[in-house]
């Protein structure tokens, strides 16, 4: 089986591609492994202007990726002659509606979302981004604050999401990348209200009008839908 931990960069919010980094990744018998060395990141022009917003995160103007292909000719690497089964990443769907954008079917892709496990496995953090994350987990907060700095370029979240993955590995104690999805689809099903005015609120304890309305929303998000069946 294959697998890669993949970050993307975009013009704006819910954008096209400007920044993609994939490494790839093994989970054999609990010993995870990440591949820098044959990983690869580049810029992409998204076809349409930058927004100030994205570029005050990722620090990518228009004249960096003026000249680079354009955000649909990025393809997922084959790797051992074989096609990417599974993509990891820290909120793993925003990375996906990204490759969607760029015309690759996601639709055979298994993901593993490095933020639902660690919300998961670590309730009790003050927060769950990439940056946060590194800095609770870090046997030296100097060196993490070092790596820190270039966070929002692909290439160096990526590493990030490599290194909390281990940590959650540990934790979970699974074994193989299968399992690590298994976990992670678990994970993603909510007991709580993450957002609105019911945030906070068990799933169970809603009140009926406002399951019944979350239910009939075109954008529901689908493990939400799986949650609430199993109360309404």
């Amino acid at each position: 089986m294959t697998a890669i931990i993949l970050d993307t960069e975009t013009h704006k919010l819910a954008g096209n591609a400007c920044e993609i980094a994939w490494a790839s990744f093994s989970l054999v018998d609990g010993v995870a492994k990440s591949d820098f060395k044959t990983g690869e990141c580049h810029r992409f022009n998204p076809l349409e202007p930058i927004s100030i917003g994205a570029m005050a995160t990722h620090h990518i103007l228009d004249a960096d990726v003026a000249n680079c292909p354009p955000h649909t000719e990025f393809t997922l690497p084959i790797l051992n002659h074989q096609p990417v089964e599974y993509i990891i990443g820290h909120n793993v769907d925003y990375d996906m509606a990204v490759l969607a954008r760029c015309g690759i079917d996601i639709s055979p892709i298994k993901t593993i979302c490095t933020l639902a496990l660690a919300q998961s496995c670590w309730p009790q953090a003050e927060q769950h981004t990439l940056g946060a994350l590194a800095y609770l987990l870090a046997e030296d907060q100097t060196k993490a604050r070092e790596v820190l700095k270039h966070a929002h370029s692909a290439w160096h979240d990526i590493r990030i999401t490599a290194s909390v993955l281990r940590y959650l590995i540990d934790d979970l104690g699974v074994m193989t990348v299968e399992e690590l999805y298994i976990a992670s689809e678990k994970a993603r099903i909510p007991t709580h209200m993450r957002g609105g005015k019911h945030a906070g609120v068990p799933l169970q304890d809603l009140p009926p009008s406002y399951a019944s309305w979350l239910r009939k929303q075109p954008d529901l998000n689908p493990y939400l839908a799986r949650a609430l069946d199993q109360f309404f």
